[in-house]
């Protein structure tokens, strides 16, 4: 029993080691990563948004505003 609380209390000790270690860690690489990542969210986000509002002013909107003339257009 001894030399299993050893074994697991030599891991507890290696486990906190390596997270002090990589609370240390101050290269910066995760940052980049997520700093590109979050840029091309919006880029990608903003073209979407724009597009959509494209569509919507040019394609759909006239196309609802006739369909609902013609469907209140009680003279004939």
């Amino acid at each position: 029993m001894r030399k299993m609380m050893n074994k697991v209390t030599g891991n507890m000790k290696a486990a906190a080691r390596k997270a002090a270690l990589l609370m240390k860690d101050t290269r910066g690489e995760n940052y980049v990563d997520t700093a590109v990542k979050i840029l091309i969210a919006v880029v990608l986000g903003a073209l979407l948004l724009a597009g959509l509002y494209t569509l919507f002013g040019d394609v759909v909107m006239p196309t609802l505003t006739q369909r609902i003339q013609e469907m209140f257009n009680y003279a004939g």
